[in-house]
Formats: C-alpha cells, sequence, structure tokens
C-alpha cells in the first residue's frame, strides 16, 4: 500500500508540473519492447504498462468492459454514493470536465463504485441522473469488490480499500486517471486542486489533437 501512494504522489506531482505540450508522457513501468514490420522495416516499439481487460455492471445494467473504451480517450475514478469526505468534491470537478467534452464522441469517462453493497444498478443510475451526466459517455460501474480494490491499485495505481477508522469504513484516492486510446495511463489529477482539473481538460486535447496526427 506504501509503495501504491508514493507511486500515486510521485506521478502526480510529475503530472501537475508539466505545462501543455504537443505529447503527454506515458506513466507506469515499462514492460518490454515489440518488434514488427512496417512497410519492409523492422520498428522496435517500446511496450508500457495498460489497463488490462474488465467486466463490471453499469448504471443501466449493461456490462462494461474494455471494449467500451476501445479507441476512446477516457478519464477514471473511484468513488462511492454515499462518501462524506472528498467524493462530492471530486464528482463535482469531474463534472466540469465532463460538461467541458459532453458530446464528444471520443472522450469518455469512467466511475467505479467502492460501494457494491451500497451501490446497487438503481443507486448508480439515480446517482447518475442528479449529477447531470446523460446517455453512454458517462459510465458508473458496480461490481465485485475485490475486483475493483485490484483494479484500482493494480492497473490505475491509486488507493481504493477498506478502513473501519475513515468515515462509512473505506478509502480511496481522489486521483483522476487519464487514459489513452491505447489503453495507457498519460496522467494523474488531484480532484480537489483546480489547477490540476484544468491541466486535465487542457490534456484531454492534447490527446484528442495528438489522435488526429497518428
Amino acid at each position: 500500500m506504501k509503495k501504491i501512494t508514493v507511486l500515486l504522489l510521485l506521478i502526480t506531482s510529475f503530472t501537475a508540473c508539466q505545462p501543455t505540450q504537443t505529447r503527454l508522457p506515458i506513466l507506469g513501468e515499462r514492460e518490454g519492447v515489440e518488434t514488427r514490420t512496417v512497410n519492409g522495416q523492422t520498428v522496435t516499439d517500446t511496450v508500457y504498462h495498460t489497463i488490462p481487460d474488465f467486466a463490471f455492471v453499469n448504471q443501466d445494467s449493461a456490462v462494461v468492459s474494455a471494449k467500451t473504451f476501445e479507441n476512446k480517450i477516457y478519464v477514471a475514478n473511484f468513488f462511492f454514493t454515499t462518501c462524506p469526505t472528498i467524493c462530492p468534491k471530486m464528482q463535482t470537478q469531474l463534472l466540469k470536465v465532463y460538461q467541458e467534452f459532453k458530446g464528444n464522441p471520443g472522450v469518455m469517462f469512467l466511475s467505479h463504485s467502492i460501494d457494491p453493497r451500497h451501490d446497487t444498478v438503481p443507486v448508480l443510475r439515480e446517482y447518475a441522473k442528479n449529477i447531470g451526466a446523460e446517455g453512454a459517455q458517462w459510465q458508473f460501474v458496480t461490481g465485485d469488490k475485490a475486483k475493483v480494490f485490484e483494479i484500482a491499485q493494480k492497473s490505475y495505481f491509486v488507493s481504493a480499500l477498506e478502513d473501519e477508522n475513515e468515515p462509512g469504513g473505506l478509502v480511496h484516492s481522489g486521483a483522476l486517471v487519464l487514459i489513452d486510446q491505447q489503453k495507457r495511463i498519460r496522467g494523474l489529477y488531484d480532484s480537489t486542486e483546480e489547477a490540476d482539473v484544468n491541466l486535465l481538460k487542457a490534456h484531454i486535447r492534447t490527446l484528442l489533437a495528438e489522435s488526429q496526427i497518428q
């Protein structure tokens, strides 16, 4: 847990210091190299950490998987609807990002509940309606708690776990995680900091521009 927290602090600090640029860094450990042939030439590419496949259920009772976000830029976070501390501010800030890119087919949002016992499909549906999330662009998902905790910590590099000393008995990161079309992490942003949220918006625009060049 300490290793994850330190990694998040380092990545968040690094991301927050970056100006808007023509190409964003790819975060996470390099996992090797891949050699392929392009137009008769041998090309060697670095293989980076990517978000693995997953399967959760959304606010409309539909299964959401990595395929749902295929060739999409998306912002992921972890929350629970009864959270009395960081969640209200985090979701308010994420709503601002959603509103800026609402209707853009290249951008999606993925909020994972870490309290599946309470956050059932009807609860998530009502929650999405109350904050103004419409359609399929913003997915609110629930599922097996252990799997949600695992994908948070091992895939997105953010904290999510039970803690009886915390309000609600759960603790999680307030980070917003930016994922590109290749399922690579391109930034982590502190949802409680207005400057970080504005940087996230700028970086989404950077990724959209980057995808048009490729």
